[in-house]
């Protein structure tokens, strides 16, 4: 090597080591920046999954709401709350049918009361004219005591019915108080359960629309993130076309340290380097023009997630502070009314049905007392028949007795006709009770039942849901400050942009204004030529270095033909044309 060569190439070499650092600078940071965002956009990603995963819960939680349908629950108990005064006026009717039902029987008693009292009037006067006859003695004590007898199941029929009376009085007097209880708190709280079982209703559906838009607005930001991650490509592509540059300095430097280039004189030398640095500084220049508009796109991109984020934010305000507390509050409010009114009934119910009960048992016992009463009444007659037989044989001494005793079988006929008023009124009586019972045993029961298991429901529905915007709004504060911060790190404009533009410019400074004709020694550089060409993995490559050096010789194009295709399979894996 020549003096003139040497020194040339230490020139050169001292050029070539402050571009080499200027350009392993932007690569290093093309790199890094790009990475750093790609791992951003990933954790705006996953945190998006997290929200939507947050938002489905919600509206597993809406949709099992709708399938219970606690408020269809509330809205039959409300209908239940609305028929009450109806029920307890067929009660207060059929209380009214037993007490009238009993007036009547009670007329009847008094009658069998006042035949017992001419019964025991007889029968004693009966014992006194038959004192004289020994033979009859016997006789009017035995019929004294089956009146007796039947005084005393008399007055034990009076004495159920007494009891029976009482208990329909109070009844009636308690009914009357709660009919009018009724009609003071059961439109007020019914109407304010209709009202939250329709407020529940449509926190359900407003909940239930915010939803969709906060997953309508949560899955057009997961599209953008997608896109904008494939269009971090641009980093790959940018941190490929620098190392082209730099392996292209370094194919040089070989180049004229190598056997070929040592032939070379230090003017022919200059002029490689000249039309080297400015097919370098034409490849930086077009990448510095991709770069910007592809950043470009992905900044305005991304600059537009902040519009989402913040109506996001705003929605899940929306659905957090949607009053759920409030209506919950209201609505145990209702309910807590409303279960003072089916207290009320229970105990209107259980008085009903002691009444019912009792009333049936009375009936039993009344019939029961009717038989005895009859039976009673049989043996007076037949006494008195038998005395009357035996009287008309002993002439005028037993004129008196026989006058007596025909009187007890009259006045034992009328326990007859009492005792069949009685028993043809002991079914009306019966009727009156069973309507006075509730249809059902558990129908109070069930209204309190139900009316607890449907605010049951709505608490746990309403506590789910509070949890689940509680995670939905940590998500939501999550997206948006990942959002943010990923807005920062993706403007690469602002520095990458800048670093390559001086890259650019530095190779432009360097070749100069005017590109050196080596087409004199065109076949010594054209193993570099080829060399240089092999690198690029993109053909907007290959024409900026077509319009720098053209194909020098025939055989030249042919062997980068030959190198193309060789080339493809890992062209199309890369995936960057």
């Amino acid at each position: 090597m020549t003096n003139g060569a040497a020194s040339a190439l230490q020139t050169y070499q001292a050029s070539a080591s402050g571009i080499s650092e200027t350009l392993e600078a932007a690569r290093s940071q093309v790199e890094e920046r790009f990475l750093e965002g790609g791992t951003v956009l990933l954790s705006v990603m996953d945190v998006l999954n997290r929200l939507l995963s947050s938002l489905d819960n919600v509206t597993k939680v809406l949709d099992a709401g709708e399938s219970s349908d606690t408020g269809a629950d509330l809205r039959l108990t409300v209908k239940s709350l609305i028929d009450l005064p109806i029920s307890e006026k067929a009660r207060q009717d059929a209380l009214s049918s037993l007490a009238d039902t009993g007036n009547s029987l009670r007329k009847h008693v008094a009658d069998m009361q006042e035949t017992m009292r001419y019964l025991r009037t007889f029968a004693v006067t009966a014992k006194i004219t038959g004192a004289a006859l020994p033979e009859f003695a016997g006789f009017a004590q035995e019929i004294l005591e089956r009146i007796y007898s039947g005084t005393v199941e008399v007055n034990g029929f009076a004495s159920h019915l007494d009891s029976l009376e009482k208990e329909v009085k109070v009844a009636l007097s308690f009914g009357a108080a709660t009919a009018h209880s009724y009609s003071e708190t059961v439109p007020d709280v019914a109407g304010a359960l209709q009202d939250d079982a329709r407020k529940i209703a449509e926190h359900r559906k407003n909940l239930a629309a915010i939803a969709r838009d906060v997953s309508a607005i949560a899955r057009g930001i997961q599209s953008k993130v997608a896109s904008t991650l494939s269009a971090l490509q641009v980093g790959d592509i940018t941190r490929q076309r620098i190392e082209h540059v730099q392996s292209t300095f370094s194919l040089l430097d070989e180049f004229l340290g190598g056997e070929d280039g040592r032939k070379l004189d230090a003017d022919a030398r200059r002029r490689l380097e000249n039309v080297i640095h400015h097919l370098t500084a034409a490849q930086m220049n077009d990448m510095c023009k991709d770069f910007h508009r592809d950043s470009q796109s992905v900044v305005k991109t991304i600059a537009s997630f902040g519009q989402d984020t913040q109506e996001i934010l705003r929605l899940r305000d929306q659905m957090s502070g949607s009053g759920q507390g409030n209506f919950m509050r209201t609505l145990e409010s209702s309910v807590s009314a409303a279960h003072e009114i089916v207290k009320q009934v229970d105990e209107a119910t259980k008085q009903a049905d002691q009444i019912s009960q009792s009333t049936l048992g009375t009936a039993a016992k009344l019939l029961e007392s009717i038989g005895n009463i009859r039976v009673v009444k049989s043996d007076i007659h037949y006494m008195a028949l038998n005395t009357n037989l035996r009287c008309s044989r002993l002439g005028e001494e037993g004129k008196s007795i026989n006058v007596v005793t025909a009187e007890l079988r009259i006045f034992a006929a009328k326990l007859d006709e009492s005792a069949d008023a009685i028993v043809n009124g002991l079914p009306t009586l019966e009727t009156a009770a069973g309507r006075i019972a509730p249809a059902s045993a558990d129908a109070t029961g069930g209204l309190g039942e139900s009316l607890t298991s449907a605010v049951g429901n709505i608490r746990a529905a309403a506590n789910t849901m509070e949890e689940e915007l509680k995670v939905l709004s940590e998500h939501g504060r999550e997206v948006a400050s990942k959002i943010s911060l990923l807005i920062g790190k993706l403007d690469f404009q602002r520095d990458l942009g800048e670093v390559l533009a001086r890259c650019a410019d530095l190779l432009e400074n360097v070749a100069g204004a005017e590109i050196a004709d080596i087409s004199d020694i065109a076949d010594a550089v054209a193993p570099l030529d080829r060399r240089i060409f092999k690198l690029y993995t993109m053909v907007q490559e290959r024409n900026v270095h077509r319009d720098i050096i053209p194909a020098m010789e025939e055989g030249a194009v042919a062997v980068a033909k030959a190198d193309k295709v060789e080339d493809d399979e890992d062209l199309f894996a890369d995936a960057l044309f």
